[in-house]
């Protein structure tokens, strides 16, 4: 048991890597802050409980069955601002530009069905080169699992966007 909590800390902290430290030396030369770094910065001390963390892109063409990241491009998960619970997701560019991949999109869909589910308001932390093209279609299609949430929760639950960084989709 204890190895293979070991073993799960371990994937838990290389999670928390993005797209590794090169990636996240570039953000900063940059002058920008990463998508967990923007969620410490967002919400209340503490407060962030992260899901879906060890998720990977399922995609085997063009060479990505070799780059598989944990959280593929996006963290997400609640917290709270000012003892109000909100629900987060924040886009990760060390990760394949934070482009949209199907795994991706359904790491939103949940946080956004959770929001609308327990009647807390959803922010996204948008840095996003667009649709991650090596899935072909599917990955425009999970735009439109993310749209129908919009109209879903549009009147129902505040949603809170701003634009991070580049931001196609």
């Amino acid at each position: 048991m204890k190895k293979k909590l070991e073993a799960l800390r371990e994937l838990q902290a290389e999670a928390r890597q993005g797209g590794g430290e090169k990636r996240i030396e570039k953000m900063h030369e940059q002058g920008k802050l990463t998508a967990r770094e923007r969620l410490e910065v967002l919400l209340d001390e503490g407060s962030f409980e992260e899901i879906d963390m060890l998720v990977r892109h399922q995609t085997r063409d063009f060479g990505l069955d070799k780059q598989r990241f944990l959280g593929d491009s996006v963290v997400v998960g609640t917290g709270t601002i000012e003892g109000r619970m909100v629900c987060v997701f924040s886009q990760d560019f060390t990760v394949f530009g934070g482009s949209l991949s199907a795994a991706h999109s359904q790491k939103i869909c949940k946080i956004m069905d959770l929001a609308m589910k327990i009647g807390a308001p959803v922010i996204g932390l948008n840095d996003s080169g667009g649709a991650r093209i090596q899935e072909g279609v599917v990955s425009l299609g999970a735009y439109a699992d993310i749209f129908l949430r919009n109209t879903l929760a549009s009147g129902v639950i505040p949603q809170i966007s701003a634009v991070m960084g580049p931001c196609a989709g």
